[in-house]
């Protein structure tokens, strides 16, 4: 006969088995159920990530308590009503946060920034930021800082990389005259003497704080404090700069061929080496521009031109027609010429058929297939064009217009 002592503990131990399951599924089926909604709010309230952040920050699944992180302070109150329906701890963390106190704004002070997808120097590389560069601080993490761009894009930068500033530090900071570096590569010194120590390198588009002139030299500050001397021919005022700045078709041309040669680097925006539209933003930067930063962001800017047949295939009878050259043209992945197709690359439309891009170096190319150099791939699957000029587009700014770049 069973002993009835050890049939009550086998029928307890059994109940408290189905009933751990019956709440850890339970629990599970609360958090699919708030990812579900992150996801269908995100497409409204965050459609581009690379911009706007809506994300389940941290969860505890068995406890059911979870930390929603935003950028959009406006969407919390509607989120926070939709997601009452579930029997969840939820706490909002709102970007920029208390990781960085009061210093919500920095300046870059590396003469190129490489920003990563995560906060890691393993990390894919999203993109770069120049030396002298305004951008929001958003959130710490250990050695790195989550920023945005002045375009409006969001990534991880190590710490060293950036000066974080309080409104007041950054107020003092872009009221000082500035200068910025046009020449393709240089460095700064010691001294006012080229023999001196190096104390950073420097490449065309760099902004700095202007001292004094001193033989020949611009006495230069850094965001960090750093001092320096520059070559007098190498930069000029920043504001004349700016004031000289006019993106015609052809200034946009003569930038985009001064890079021909440069490696094609993932993420680069600078002339140490770019990707496809971190050359078409940096061809349009060095005309006093600041445009989307990548392809698939930058095919919604702008005026549309007319490249595509009634059936939707690529016309270069159309295109010869209708494009001019610094207009934009863009390129899906493999054959398909949907032109709502996924946009994997673009380039700039030089005139006559050819086009200047990043593919492997900075190149020209052709799309007319008599030609030395058509380019049959790149040619079967362009789906888009823009055209930036005289466009009337929040999009596209003027750096004179420029929060980030005036006082």
């Amino acid at each position: 006969m069973k002993n009835p002592k050890i049939v009550l503990a086998l029928f307890f131990l059994l109940f408290v088995g189905i009933t751990h399951e019956t709440k850890a599924q339970h629990d599970s089926t609360q958090y699919h159920h708030l990812v579900q909604i992150i996801n269908e709010n995100s497409r409204i309230i965050a459609p581009d990530k690379r911009t706007k952040i809506l994300e389940i920050a941290a969860k505890n699944i068995s406890r059911n308590e979870y930390i929603i992180q935003t950028t959009e302070e406006d969407a919390v109150t509607s989120l926070q009503q939709k997601l009452s329906t579930l029997a969840a701890k939820i706490t909002f963390n709102i970007l920029p946060d208390s990781s960085v106190s009061n210093k919500v704004s920095g300046i870059i002070n590396l003469s190129v920034a490489n920003l990563r997808t995560h906060p890691s120097h393993a990390a894919e590389m999203a993109t770069q930021v120049l030396l002298g560069t305004q951008v929001d601080i958003l959130q710490k993490n250990g050695g790195d800082f989550r920023i945005r761009t002045p375009e409006g894009y969001i990534a991880w930068v190590p710490t060293s990389s950036v000066t974080a500033m309080t409104k007041t530090e950054l107020s003092t900071w872009k009221k000082k005259p500035k200068l910025i570096y046009i020449e393709e590569f240089g460095r700064s010194y010691s001294t006012a003497n080229t023999g001196s120590q190096r104390v950073s390198d420097l490449v065309y588009g760099d902004i700095l704080s202007l001292t004094t002139e001193e033989n020949g030299y611009y006495k230069v500050e850094y965001p960090d404090g750093r001092i320096a001397y520059i070559l007098k021919d190498e930069a000029i005022l920043f504001d004349e700069w700016v004031n000289s700045r006019q993106a015609t078709p052809e200034n946009i041309i003569l930038s985009a061929k001064s890079m021909l040669g440069l490696p094609y680097l993932w993420g680069g925006t600078s002339v140490k080496g770019v990707d496809c539209s971190g050359f078409t933003k940096t061809s349009f930067y060095m005309n006093g521009f600041v445009i989307p930063r990548d392809a698939s962001q930058q095919v919604l800017a702008g005026d549309q031109i007319e490249i595509l047949d009634e059936e939707g295939n690529f016309s270069p009878e159309l295109a010869l027609k209708n494009l001019n050259p610094s207009d934009l043209l863009f390129f899906a992945a493999g054959k398909n010429k949907h032109p709502n197709a996924r946009i994997t690359h673009v380039a700039l439309y030089l005139g006559n058929g050819e086009f200047i891009h990043a593919a492997g170096t900075v190149r020209i190319n052709s799309m007319l297939k008599d030609a030395e150099n058509f380019d049959d791939f790149q040619t079967r699957t362009v789906v888009a064009a823009r055209r930036y000029i005289g466009a009337k587009d929040e999009q596209i700014k003027n750096i004179k217009d420029h929060s980030y770049y005036s006082n």
